[in-house]
């Protein structure tokens, strides 16, 4: 039972933190918010068949620390990555399809998730709890159909 709370409360901050922080973001250039290292600051960016991919990677504390939340007692995950889709032609927003990310780590461990749509964005969270290059695999489907992947390296120091 004692589990089944912790998996509730880590979806409830997987959940609410990013709309917490797209919030926080919209508009407010001159926020301090965008101080925090790697918060906010694309890890990867790529077009793919005409949709561009903005891939984020943000560590939890750090993540939950902006919003003036606490990171939960034994929460495994270390890291919160997000993607924003966008239709590369007009800059529009696309925020309806199917993510699915794998991460392997540098000891060869994979995760494999279905990133959840958040407001604007994809999310889930990770363990990149080793230093070292993670592989970050993504396959994504947006309202056209079409299943389009992109991939890149991620190094923890």
């Amino acid at each position: 039972m004692k589990k089944l709370a912790v998996i509730i409360a880590a979806a409830t901050f997987a959940l609410a933190a990013p709309l917490a922080v797209l919030a926080a973001d919209h508009g407010h250039g001159s926020m301090k918010h965008g101080d925090h290292a790697g918060h906010g600051a694309a890890a990867h960016e790529e077009v793919v068949d005409g949709v561009k991919a903005t891939f984020k990677v943000m560590s939890m504390a750090e993540h939950l620390k902006a919003m003036k939340m606490e990171l939960p007692k034994g929460m495994k995950e270390t890291h919160h990555i997000a993607v924003e889709f966008k239709d590369a032609k007009t800059g529009k927003a696309i925020t309806e399809g199917e993510v699915n990310l794998k991460v392997q780590g540098p000891d060869k461990a994979a995760q494999t998730k279905v990133l959840m749509a958040m407001q604007g964005h994809f999310g889930a969270d990770f363990d990149l709890s080793k230093k070292g290059k993670y592989g970050v695999m993504s396959k994504f489907k947006v309202k056209d159909g079409k299943v389009r992947s992109a991939k890149f390296w991620y190094e923890v120091k």
